[in-house]
């Protein structure tokens, strides 16, 4: 069986459905644990980064999602430590530490610093809180 994917369009001409083997959507469903929410913020995710330009692998996604640091996600992502970042965005590695830590929010100033740093936009770094 082929893994080819069949695009249904809409009336505007735009794609509206996705028509896949059977297999591969049970194979896409297993990439996210089966979890549908994870699946929807996924989606969510995926959309905000190609309109801004940015996109993240999918395992920097769930990091973030999972509750780990952007700040900390976008290093790791970059490959830089926390030296390399501090002195990119000309702040201490301790209150870098301090941010990826969730000790510290940053200020909106250095929030900036960091996200120009990192070649991401501000939002991609404002530290998100885990659900309840």
């Amino acid at each position: 069986m082929s893994n080819r994917v069949t695009v249904l369009r809409g009336p505007d001409g735009r794609p509206a459905f996705a028509v896949l083997p059977w297999a591969e959507y049970e194979r896409l469903a297993a990439s996210v644990g089966g979890d549908p929410e994870l699946a929807a913020d996924m989606r969510a995710f995926d959309r905000a980064k190609s309109e801004a330009g940015t996109d993240l692998p999918a395992e920097m996604v769930r990091r973030i999602i999972g509750g780990e640091s952007p700040v900390k996600v976008w290093r790791s992502f970059r490959g830089w430590t926390a030296a390399r970042l501090a002195a990119k965005a000309r702040i201490s590695q301790a209150y870098i530490s301090k941010i990826e830590r969730g000790e510290r929010a940053g200020s909106v100033r250095i929030l900036k610093r960091l996200a120009t740093a990192l070649g991401c936009d501000v939002d991609d770094v404002l530290p998100r809180h885990p659900r309840p």
